[in-house]
């Protein structure tokens, strides 16, 4: 253990001091100067002792010690007074060259302004054989590290250090370590235990320095790699300049700034348009901005801004050409007309202000307004293939814009330029594709449109189909308004009820509920026919149908509210026509009457009317009812069964079955409920329903059904049950129930009485407050139906069940 020694203490900020290290120091710093005369005044008083070697003799030593966040460290290193001179800039330094360790001990008395401590000497740990191979290796490191900093004149002087402690002081001097680890390297006097920490951090170091010297080596050939390619890229530019200018071409495909004050643009489009071009001639090649800015202006150059078609104002002639291309659709040709009407008055109406005020008459407010609507109904009644009938009345070019499974809201909106492969929406993509700013867009499918994580493309729908709001719509790809007032768009969908209400808000309804089996014949006569007759390689004189054949295969064959069926089954009897006329067992021409379909179709898929119909059959039991529904297919026939358990069973309470939807179970419910209330009433045997379970089926269990229009023909089942009295084959009934046993009105008659028709009934039931319905009913099915209007459940119990003329077992 050595003794303690007085010592001036000199406190260094944010560094430390390693034995081997010599610092230089500013000795205008008060605190640093008293230090260094202390230490000279005490080794100049030191009094001679022969014999004695003593490290301390006559040497200026002082006790550095780090100083950290203000405080002084409990260990130091003790430095002699090397030299005292000046610094190239004038000033006075001192250089001390470190010595060895020691702790810092308490204060103590001395000479001169300096602070004195009492310092022992600390003892460092052994040197072994491990300890050697630690210095050498981390010696190698270090040379290593010199190499990677271009220090290799400092090499050869590490190379000569042989002592272990030495070696791992090495630290010291390392400006990559912090005070912090290296006031730790200073407290350590294992010389193993140092070298392996100095190791640890030297190898990190290294290995940065490996991977910062990699990056800076890609970096440098990648700029190498560009300056080559661009001066490659502006010779060859020189070279295509010089060469279109002798050929006499000047690259006018690249001159975006020509070819922009060359089109006809609306000004706001052109001022966007030249904005975009100064930002391609100030971009380098090289960007990709250059060919996002290139796509963006050939988009805005190929748009039809000022392209118009003439719209035909000769009312008439359009009520021609609706006629011959549909049958049937008075509501929308009538609407379809009246637009045109109006746009011709509108149109007289600008040309005689234009006339007697001149330019000024075109007041901001007199901007057009597009029609918008919807035709909502089954399949097969020609909702896509009217768009084209109307642009073909109107004069105007026809896009049709298939929605069906669309989900990302940028379809219709289109996509940010930032976006790779950002393109514009749908609809700026119809009117590209049309030629012209007004044409008749067909939206298909539009009740078929999903919605997810990307958005909800009807809500972007909104702005585009409302006349108050399009005349100003933004594409996210354009970022111009475009004006939409003068499209007409179409809307064509099968279900009303997935349709957003603030969408259909914005279009105007009109209904296809349908064709009557007249329209069908009139259809398949005059355009089904010819068309397929031409698909089948036949002349229209090769093979007639009668309408009596065409009215069976609507009636027998198909029974559907369109006619596509009936298109594909006139296309059958076509192609076995002709496979028989190949095969020589028949020859042209050849007339197919009612009574030969059997050969090219086999026998009918549905019953004729003349024969019993199926609800006949079915009702021919109490505790079944016909009703009607609307599904996305149109009208149909449903039929609702009910069945009450043996007293014996136990079992009690509602069951209901046929994948009904939850607005189907309450009108079970309330059917229930009001025959437990009202049944004695109405003279229905109801006290047993407590003690006995009541099962409703609606069969077709496979198909979901939902929907309140079920509760009268509910209630007619379980009251046909309990009462014994079959409900009449030829009845069919719709309406709602409520609890009080009124009959509320339903949507869809028009589809319902069809459906009704088309299944042979004779007798309908609806809710009296649907009487105005009625108008819309085809006069030809009206005649043919007995209709009667019920507001209460009593009135349609009258007229569905069968006379009690004799008593008919209860079908449990």
């Amino acid at each position: 253990m050595s003794e303690s020694r007085l010592l001036p203490i000199l406190p260094i900020d944010d560094d430390v001091v390693f034995p081997g290290m010599v610092v230089p120091l500013d000795l205008s710093d008060a605190e640093t100067r008293a230090a260094v005369e202390a230490a000279q005044t005490k080794a100049a008083a030191a009094p001679s002792m022969p014999g004695i070697r003593s490290a301390a003799a006559g040497r200026a030593e002082v006790l550095i010690v780090p100083r950290v966040d203000g405080e002084n460290a409990e260990v130091g290193t003790v430095a002699a007074v090397e030299r005292i001179g000046r610094m190239p800039d004038g000033s006075s330094a001192v250089a001390l060259r470190g010595l060895r360790r020691a702790s810092v001990g308490e204060p103590g008395e001395g000479t001169g302004e300096a602070r004195w401590v009492r310092s022992t000497d600390l003892v460092e740990g052994e040197v072994d054989e491990r300890v050697r191979t630690l210095a050498a290796e981390y010696r190698s490191v270090v040379i290593s590290v010199l190499r990677e900093r271009g220090a290799g004149q400092l090499v050869d002087a590490v190379q000569q250090l042989d002592d272990p402690s030495a070696i791992a002081d090495l630290a010291g001097n390392a400006p990559y370590l912090g005070v912090e680890r290296k006031l730790d390297l200073l407290r350590t006097l294992d010389v193993g235990a140092r070298l392996e920490k100095a190791l640890e951090s030297t190898r990190e170091y290294l290995a940065e320095l490996e991977v910062s010297d990699t990056i800076r080596k890609d970096v440098a050939d990648g700029m190498e790699k560009q300056q080559k390619e661009f001066l490659l890229r502006r010779q060859l530019d020189a070279i295509r300049k010089e060469l279109g200018e002798l050929d006499g071409s000047g690259g006018e495909d690249d001159d975006y700034r020509a070819r922009v004050e060359a089109a006809d643009l609306p000004e706001r489009v052109r001022t966007a348009a030249l904005s975009e071009v100064d930002k391609l001639e100030r971009t380098s090649e090289q960007s990709p901005e250059g060919g996002w800015i290139r796509t963006w202006l050939d988009t805005v150059l190929e748009m039809p801004w000022q392209e118009r078609t003439t719209d035909v104002h000769d009312i008439a002639g359009a009520r021609t050409v609706l006629d011959a291309d549909h049958a049937g659709l008075d509501d929308v040709k009538e609407r379809i007309i009246e637009y045109l009407a109006v746009r011709e008055r509108r149109a007289e109406r600008d040309a005689r202000a234009e006339a007697d005020a001149g330019e000024e008459a075109a007041r901001p407010g007199s901007r057009r307004h597009g029609a918008v609507l919807a035709l909502v109904g089954p399949p097969g009644v020609g909702k896509t293939s009217l768009g084209e009938s109307v642009a073909t009345a109107m004069g105007r070019e026809f896009v049709r814009v298939a929605l069906g499974g669309i989900r990302d809201e940028a379809e219709i909106r289109g996509h940010r330029r930032t976006y790779v492969g950002a393109m514009p929406g749908r609809v700026v993509r119809a009117i590209k594709e049309a030629g012209s700013m007004n044409p008749v867009v067909l939206l298909d499918e539009v009740d078929k449109v999903g919605a997810d994580y990307r958005g909800d493309p009807t809500a972007a729908l909104l702005e585009v189909l409302d006349p108050e709001q399009n005349h100003t719509f933004r594409d996210h790809y354009l970022e111009v308004e475009l004006d939409l007032s003068d499209v007409v768009f179409l809307a064509t969908a099968n279900a009303l009820e997935t349709i957003p209400g603030p969408l259909l808000d914005r279009m105007e309804l009109v209904t296809l509920d349908g064709y009557t089996e007249h329209e069908k014949v009139t259809i398949g006569r005059d355009h089904l026919l010819p068309r397929e007759l031409e698909r089948a390689g036949l002349e229209q004189a090769d093979v007639t149908l009668t309408d009596a054949a065409l009215s069976r295969i609507a009636a027998e064959y198909t029974r559907e509210a369109g006619v596509r069926d009936a298109n594909r089954t006139i296309a059958k009897v076509l192609r076995k026509i002709a496979t028989k006329v190949a095969l020589e067992e028949t020859a042209l021409p050849v007339t197919v009457e009612a009574a030969d379909l059997d050969r090219y179709l086999g026998h009918p898929r549905h019953l004729p009317e003349s024969s019993l119909p199926e609800s006949t059959q079915r009702t021919a039991i109490p505790g079944v009812a016909t009703g009607l529904a609307v599904t996305g297919a149109g009208g149909d026939v449903l039929f609702v069964e009910a069945s009450l358990a043996d007293a014996e069973s136990g079992g009690t309470g509602l069951t209901l079955t046929g994948q009904l939807g939850d607005v189907m179970k309450e009108s079970a419910q309330i059917a229930l409920s009001y025959l437990r209330s009202r049944g004695a009433e109405l003279e229905l045997p109801v006290g047993d329903l407590k003690d006995r379970g009541v099962h409703v089926h609606v069969p077709a269990g496979a198909v979901p059904k939902d929907g309140p229009s079920a509760g009268v023909t509910m209630t007619t089942a379980l009251a046909s049950l309990l009462s014994g009295r079959a409900v009449r084959g030829d009845v069919a009934m719709t309406g709602e129930v409520s609890l009080t046993g009124r009959v509320l009105p339903i949507g869809g008659v028009k589809q319902k009485l069809l459906a009704a028709h088309r299944a042979g009934m004779s007798t309908v039931i609806i809710p009296k407050r649907n009487e105005p319905d009625l108008d819309d009913v085809p006069a030809e099915v009206l005649a043919q139906l007995d209709v009667h209007a019920v507001a209460s459940v009593r009135e349609a119990l009258d007229v569905a069940l069968a006379p009690a003329s004799a008593p008919v077992a209860q079908a449990a």
